[in-house]
């Protein structure tokens, strides 16, 4: 790779690794590139991308970038998935894959400035999808207002009740 290329790389890596939700920094060390190409299609699905990068271009890549906390990490064969979607899902499908294949070795993320460990990231990818989260959050907002109209047509229910009893009473005194 000659210069010219070497400094587009690395400013198209700038470029993303200023605007992301997560960036993951994984070893690949013995993976082939059928895995390497099934972990990308897997990451296409969650809006995230897999850059295997040298390490040289990546500390120049992440300089002025949150990412550049994790520049004491750039050791080996490394690539980095970058998420600009759900977190979690990319999450999800890094752990997932991690766990079939012992060749991908997540060392550690980055994600809105802070970095994030193994043991985080894996709690990340425990949580519920966005798509979950919102659906529970609208039916506990559909169960509330569910809850405020049966208590508000009690008043009413309860005294056409009490109507209809006193009705009953009267009939059967006469």
């Amino acid at each position: 790779m000659d210069r010219r290329t070497k400094e587009q790389v690395a400013a198209e890596l700038h470029e993303k690794l200023k605007d992301f939700k997560l960036a993951v920094l994984t070893g690949y060390s013995g993976m082939d590139v059928a895995k390497i190409t099934a972990l990308r299609v897997v990451l296409r699905k969650s809006n995230a991308e897999l850059r295997v990068v040298k390490n040289s271009l990546l500390s120049i890549a992440s300089r002025e970038t949150d990412f550049c906390a994790l520049e004491e990490q750039f050791r080996g064969p490394l690539a980095v998935a970058i998420a600009r979607g759900d977190v979690v899902e990319t999450t999800k499908a890094l752990v997932d894959f991690a766990k079939k294949n012992a060749s991908l070795e997540i060392k550690a993320a980055v994600m809105g400035g802070k970095p994030l460990s193994r043991e985080q990231l894996a709690i990340l990818a425990e949580l519920p999808s966005r798509e979950v989260l919102l659906g529970k959050l609208l039916s506990l907002m559909v169960g509330v207002q569910t809850s405020l109209v049966n208590v508000l047509s009690g008043v009413p229910r309860n005294f056409v009740q009490v109507l209809d009893a006193y009705r009953e009473q009267k009939a059967s005194a006469n």
